[in-house]
């Protein structure tokens, strides 16, 4: 059951992912690149998270996807303070 919820949770981050960019590829409007790019490293941490529990139980991938969110907050921060229009 829990395969399921992890695989719902990264898709519906790469979901999201999809129509920010596919939103910014008609617009041209740069918080929406900023968004779906924060929402790809959202998806690559829940794929990580899927891996971490289930793929590979013994070993311990917490500080991988602490990286991989921190660094995709931190995608979205530059956009919302430095490119702000």
């Amino acid at each position: 059951m829990a395969a399921i919820f992890y695989a719902l949770c990264t898709l519906t981050a790469l979901f999201c992912s999809w129509l920010l960019l596919r939103a910014y590829h008609r617009s041209r409007y740069r918080l929406l690149f900023w968004g779906g790019l924060c929402f790809l490293g959202l998806t690559l941490n829940n794929a990580l998270l899927a891996a971490d529990k289930l793929l590979f139980p013994e070993a311990n991938l917490f500080t991988w996807r602490l990286i991989v969110a921190l660094s995709a907050m931190l995608v979205l921060l530059y956009g919302l303070i430095w490119d702000a229009e």
